[in-house]
């Protein structure tokens, strides 16, 4: 089956290439597949509907209610008592609540404060919250949070998002590192081949020390050596590389040896991070300040809930009441009135819930005060970081080209005696240094690229 996935894989990518006729598995190409089909993506965008569930939730809380109460006993042929009770709940915003509602009740031992008319007694009415509840309330606040909860895991979506996209990323580049490496590799194991050759031909022939052939020959083996461990690192690379690599339906693929990393790598990153807004980057639409913000303005939701708590509860009920028959007749002095009153002497929970909320808010300011200023500065270390890195990039391009020359002197004078293969060997192992350290720049550079991408913070889907 993994074979099969990694055939199929490899036909739709050189179908995709079709054009250049190119086995590379571009940068952009691995980036579409990631975030199109990566379990832990998706896992991402699950946040948003957790959000809307939530909020539907909250929502809820204002739902209109049915409650339907029957009780009835008979004893020795006797109606003790039957009791029925219906009523249809409205609640609204301001902790208003409406509330219409049928009661028959009757028996011979029912109390007298219960009784009701033969057709039975309809009433309609509302409860009012004048001290706590009134201006806010915890059905209000739930909903707000709810609805605040929206930005807040779009926020994190986009952070876990990035994360994934930057490991992968440095995936991608190691892999890219290692694929350079041995190239590079397998090249100089050639010119080993072929240079070992010749010395041995030449020894024959008599114009060569038989020790020249025992220097070529620890060359040729140090390149094996070097290849060996190059290919092993590719391997691994590879492997890694691959747990990033998803299809339809779930499906994992493997990266298969004939796909080769983009060669011209550079471009696509500075493309990626130019579409990311660098230029009109602004700390504030960070996901990771969009979270903190966020997270700051439930709380203070919280703090005004802990506010009104040290109101007095005084909650006012009005219902006025018919015979289902008369119901169409407003009779003012046919009702039912309540008022609720209550309050704490001492406020202390309340006051301690109100101090917790204000300390909690102050924290996540400082909170977000920090992750701002180390946020600017991060951007800005790694602005720097890259213009250095390029500048090495340069001098080392410009190393290597002094090696390569050098080389090709000593190639010359070898061939008319003037040279001996030691002196090869060495210019060509200051070539090979100077071309690994190369590649390790390179490397280097990517991975500011797309550190300076992370901390931009916006997501290219």
């Amino acid at each position: 089956m993994k074979r099969r996935n990694n055939f199929l894989f490899a036909l739709l990518l050189l179908a995709c290439n079709s054009f250049s006729q190119s086995k590379e598995l571009t940068y952009n190409e691995f980036l579409g597949y990631l975030k199109k089909y990566h379990p832990l993506v998706k896992q991402a965008n699950l946040n948003i509907t957790e959000a809307q569930a939530q909020l539907m939730q909250a929502r809820g809380a204002f739902d209109p209610k049915i409650e339907v109460d029957f009780d009835k006993k008979d004893f020795k042929n006797k109606n003790y008592y039957s009791l029925f009770g219906g009523s249809f709940k409205i609640p609204t915003w301001y902790g208003i609540e409406i509330k219409g509602a049928f009661n028959n009740n009757e028996g011979i031992y029912v109390n007298p404060e219960m009784s009701t008319p033969n057709q039975g007694i309809t009433s309609v009415g509302l409860s009012l919250p004048i001290g706590q509840g009134l201006l806010i309330n915890q059905r209000m606040a739930d909903i707000k949070k709810a609805k605040l909860a929206q930005s807040l895991n779009i926020a994190e979506r986009d952070l876990q998002v990035l994360d994934v996209i930057h490991q992968a990323s440095l995936h991608y580049f190691d892999w890219k590192r290692n694929y350079d490496e041995v190239q590079l590799y397998e090249n100089y194991l050639k010119n080993a081949e072929m240079r070992y050759k010749a010395v041995t031909k030449l020894i024959q022939e008599g114009d060569k020390p038989a020790i020249d052939s025992v220097e070529a020959g620890i060359t040729l083996r140090n390149r094996k050596l070097n290849l060996e461990d190059s290919n092993l690192k590719l391997t691994k690379a590879r492997l890694a590389l691959s747990s990033y690599i998803w299809t339809v339906n779930d499906i994992p693929l493997e990266i298969d040896e004939m796909l080769i990393p983009e060669n011209n790598l550079k471009n696509s990153i500075e493309l990626l991070l130019n579409q990311s807004g660098l230029q009109q980057f602004q700390v504030e639409n960070h996901p990771k300040i969009r979270a903190w913000g966020t997270k700051i303005n439930m709380l203070e939701i919280e703090k005004k809930l802990k506010t009104n708590s040290l109101l007095p509860k005084l909650d006012l009920s009005y219902q006025y009441l018919s015979e289902p028959d008369y119901f169409t007749q407003y009779r003012l002095h046919d009702y039912k009135l309540g008022i609720n009153f209550s309050m704490s002497l001492f406020l202390r929970k309340e006051r301690a819930g109100l101090k917790l909320a204000q300390l909690k808010i102050k924290d996540s300011q400082y909170s977000l005060q920090f992750e701002s200023l180390q946020l600017q500065n991060k951007i800005k270390a790694q602005e720097q970081e890259i213009v250095s890195l390029k500048k090495q990039l340069d001098y080392t391009n410009q190393l290597v080209t002094d090696f390569v020359t050098m080389l090709k002197a000593e190639d010359r004078m070898f061939e008319t005696g003037e040279s001996s293969l030691f002196l090869i060997n060495s210019r060509e192992n200051s070539l090979v240094s100077a071309q690994i350290s190369r590649i390790g720049i390179e490397n280097r550079l990517f991975i500011s690229f797309i550190n300076l991408y992370q901390s931009v913070g916006q997501v290219v889907l």
